[in-house]
Formats: C-alpha cells, structure tokens, sequence
C-alpha cells in the first residue's frame, strides 16, 4: 500500500439510525458538528443515518416495499398492457 494516502485522524463517532433510533458507536473520519452524551457519559460527534444494519430490510429478514410518491402505481399505469 502506499503511505500517506489513509486518513489519520481517526476519532469515536456515534453513528445514530433515525428510522428505528439505535446507536452504535464506532471509529470514523466523518465531520460532524452536533454531539450527543453516550452511555459511557462522554460526548461524542453524533453522524446521523437514514438506514443501517438495523433497518436495512437485508439485515432484518424483512420486506418492507416504500412507495413513494406513488411510483409503483405510475410505473404499473404506465407500462400496462392496453386492451
């Protein structure tokens, strides 16, 4: 591997799901301005998260289908076969 291309400023970062609320805490060079008291009593950064491994529908053994909008619908209307 060549030097001096990996990060060194690696620092304890919670990452926080906000679909399902959990907290993990872990290592990371992300920026992050907002902090957050873990369970240690430190404050940590805190990195916000749409989805992790806790509510990923791959990791929890569920399918779970978000419509958005409508897209399924439009899709289905769109390209339905026309009598």
């Amino acid at each position: 591997m060549k030097k001096g291309i990996h990060p060194t400023s690696y620092r304890f970062i919670v990452f926080k799901d906000m679909s399902n609320g959990t907290s993990f805490l872990s290592k990371s060079t992300a920026n992050t301005r907002e902090t957050i008291v873990w369970e240690d009593g430190k404050e940590y950064p805190v990195v916000k998260l749409e989805i992790s491994n806790t509510s990923h529908p791959f990791y929890t053994g569920k399918n779970v289908l978000v419509d958005t909008a409508g897209r399924i619908d439009k899709f289905k209307k769109r390209y339905a076969k026309k009598d």
